[in-house]
């Protein structure tokens, strides 16, 4: 028997040659605390076999729980595991060998697929609670069930990775402060008292798999494990699209208190009853079924041979999961996987000990194997057929100059400024439809009002009027005399130092009325909509006695439509109906501490405290939510109607761009070009975009806020790119 090369700790030590009389072939993927590789057997039995890094075979509690692994591997080893074959944990580098199990993780079944339907999530949630019951029965606790350590074979699924499991007998006990565990599968007493952890967390984490499996995301979701923890602990979970005829199952699983869930047992008859007789379609794809029988040995090496690298570095299979094949799409790729070259890629199949992390248990930021931080959830098939996916494009309207461009939608185009230059795009391909040199840059971007497109400079203070078919000067104005420049509609709106207010007309430049506006010594506008009146908002007083006037004004004749004065120090954030949105601040930095609600037509003002504040936070209001976006990247929702917060988001982006929303997502941009998109029901990030720093590492001074228009958001990034992608897929960004 050939030696293990096992010395030292650095790229040779994790390639031995040989587990133990096992010759490693290839390598099936690679976790925080040990390498799986592909082995055969002398008899040509073929296995998966772990072997344990080297720098943790050095420690001695490590070895401890790696062979309280393999015990507990053994006590189970049955129908519904992946038998242990061999094992050594005296060695130099500990190693097991399980029997290899062809099939894709539920996790990466869930991501390729989207959810499965309720036939087959039926028997998913019957053939976990039969292995949970033989797992029990041998006197261990799981306590890591999750998407990614659930194996869907062909005979059903098999649970996996023992890791951190437990016997009720073992010696080796939780260390005080230290949580075992993946948060989102996690039960609360995992968290709460972690030493008294017994057969019910397993329960709870079955009803968690299984919310992952019927919907793509879990029953509780956050970017933040700490929220993941809070929420585990506290709220309720969310079942939404779980088959009525199960909800009440996984409700009872997902009990906060162990002893109010079902046992293994009584969940199994339970099944029996919500359905007759169960879908008998497998898990596994179309191709395999069709080789079943007198050919099943050679369709499971065709299998084996074809893969792709999954999510988390592992094989993957290439068609898993493709239930009831024989469409044409099935049929396509069967037909383009003959034409390929066999290649000796191996699917996801590793056996007991696929995902090794995590065997002295830190929290962890990822749900499961397959899923990227806060993953979306998996769009069915039938959906993504019906509304194919926008086709993503990047441009640089000027590919010599840097500088993040700031986009509006107008007139049917995307019109971008950035230092020096206007340019306008088409919405669809990003197609450059003409450039405009201006001179000095622009903090904002341009307007389009009266039918044509306006940039106003930073330095020199000229306002040009563009054609938007062709971007030739159409008029051009000084405003060097006026302290603050608006465009509300189609008129811009002008205040000089003395606070008088000018209106010009935006189409041909020429002045509509000039007056001064009561009550308000320095008109600064903000406007939120094409048609709305403009608002002026002051503030007087400090901390508890300060008051904020605010002042709507008709921008079409300057007329006052409403005037109110509010307590505390107000800002107008949003509009929605007759009711505008203001964040109030308090505190030495100006903190944000609240939202109010003003409705000047029915008299009524509503106020919601925050329970944490936000640093100087952005928002954007959508129908009675408002979305508020912190310094810090915490994100918050709050419904004015029903006066509470709905979800605070941790994104962990220091600093963000104002945020826009439709109704759906809450999309935002960050200092190095990425797009983010958070779900606008539960705050769960779904996708993001690449960074596009570019060559510059300077720090950027106005971030894009994004523009979603047409099915698509546009934003800009400090390299110079302009970017479009699908606002209904966020999570293939």
């Amino acid at each position: 028997m050939a030696p293990q090369r096992d010395t030292g700790s650095g790229a040779e030590a994790e390639l031995p040659e040989y587990a133990g009389q096992y010759r490693l072939e290839s390598c099936l993927g690679s976790g925080g605390m040990g390498v799986v590789h592909l082995a055969t057997s002398t008899s040509g039995l073929r296995l998966a076999v772990k072997v344990v890094h080297a720098e943790f075979a050095k420690d001695p509690e490590f070895r401890g729980r790696f062979r309280q692994e393999v015990a507990a591997a053994r006590q189970v080893s049955g129908a519904f595991t992946a038998p242990v074959v061999d094992a050594d944990t005296e060695s130099a580098r500990p190693w097991m060998a399980t029997l290899f199990i062809p099939g894709p993780t539920l996790a990466e079944h869930v991501k390729r697929n989207g959810p499965m339907p309720p036939g087959q999530l039926r028997r998913l949630m019957a053939g976990l609670a039969e292995a949970l019951r033989d797992i029990h029965r041998a006197g261990v606790v799981h306590r890591d069930l999750k998407p990614s350590n659930v194996l869907l074979a062909e005979d059903g699924p098999k649970v996996i990775d023992f890791g951190i499991s437990r016997p009720k007998d073992s010696e080796l006990r939780t260390e005080t402060g230290k949580l075992i565990g993946t948060p989102p599968f996690m039960a609360p007493e995992q968290f709460r008292r972690p030493r008294e952890v017994g057969p019910a967390a397993d329960i709870f984490a079955l009803g968690s798999v299984t919310v992952h499996a019927a919907t793509g995301r879990g029953p509780f979701d956050s970017d933040s494990p700490y929220v993941v923890a809070y929420q585990v602990v506290h709220d309720e979970p969310d079942l939404t699209a779980v088959p009525e005829n199960l909800a009440p199952l996984v409700r009872d699983c997902l009990a906060k208190e162990p002893e109010d869930r079902p046992t293994a047992d009584e969940l199994m008859h339970r099944l029996r009853s919500v359905a007759a007789s169960y879908d008998t379609q497998t898990f596994i794809p179309a191709q395999r079924e069709q080789g079943a029988g007198a050919g099943g040995e050679r369709a499971r090496d065709s299998l084996a041979e074809k893969g792709s690298t999954g999510p988390d570095g592992t094989a993957a299979g290439v068609g898993e999961g493709r239930q009831g094949g024989g469409g044409p799409a099935d049929a396509a790729e069967a037909r383009r996987e003959r034409g390929r070259p066999r290649r000796r890629v191996l699917v996801v199949a590793t056996a007991l000990v696929l995902v090794v992390g995590g065997v002295l248990g830190s929290v962890r930021l990822f749900g499961d194997g397959g899923d990227a931080v806060g993953g979306g959830a998996a769009t069915p098939r039938a959906t993504v057929a019906a509304a194919p996916a926008l086709e993503p494009w990047a441009t640089k309207p000027a590919p010599k100059k840097a500088g993040a461009p700031q986009c509006s939608y107008g007139a049917g185009k995307l019109v971008c400024a950035q230092p020096g230059l206007v340019s306008a795009l088409d919405p669809a391909d990003g197609r450059v439809l003409w450039r405009h040199p201006v001179s000095g840059d622009t903090s904002e971007p341009p307007v389009v009002s009266g039918g044509l497109v306006h940039v106003s400079t930073d330095s020199g203070g000229r306002s040009q009027a563009l054609d938007p078919a062709t971007g030739e000067v159409r008029w051009e104005r000084d405003l060097t005399a006026y302290g603050s420049r608006r465009f509300v509609g189609g008129v811009l709106l002008l205040t000089s130092a003395d606070g008088t207010v000018t209106g010009l007309d935006g189409a041909t430049g020429d002045p509509l009325w000039s007056r001064a506006v009561p009550g308000q010594r320095e008109a600064y506008f903000t406007a939120f909509g094409g048609d709305g009146p403009a608002y002026v908002a002051s503030v007087t007083g400090e901390g508890a006695g300060a008051r904020t006037r605010v002042t709507a004004v008709d921008p079409e004749t300057g007329d006052v439509a409403w005037d109110a004065r509010l307590d505390g120090a107000l800002k107008p954030v949003g509009a929605s109906g007759d009711a505008l949105f203001l964040v109030a601040s308090g505190g030495v930095y100006g903190d944000t501490v609240g939202v109010v609600r003003h409705d000047a037509e029915a008299g009524t003002t509503d106020r919601f405290t925050l329970p944490v504040r936000l640093e100087q936070a952005l928002a954007v209001v959508r129908g009675d939510r408002v979305y508020l976006l912190g310094i810090g990247g915490a994100l918050v929702a709050v419904d004015m109607k029903a006066g509470r917060q709905l979800w605070r988001a941790e994104t962990g982006v220091a600093q963000g761009s104002a945020p826009v929303a439709d109704e759906r997502y809450v999309y935002f941009t960050t200092a190095d070009g990425r797009l983010l998109a958070l779900d606008a029901r539960k705050g769960r990030l779904t996708g993001q975009t690449p960074p596009r720093l570019g060559d510059t590492d300077r720090v950027v001074a106005a971030l894009t806020t994004p523009v979603v228009v047409g099915g698509r958001v546009f934003a800009g990034a400090p390299d110079g790119t302009v970017f479009g992608v699908d606002a209904g897929a966020p999570a293939g960004w």
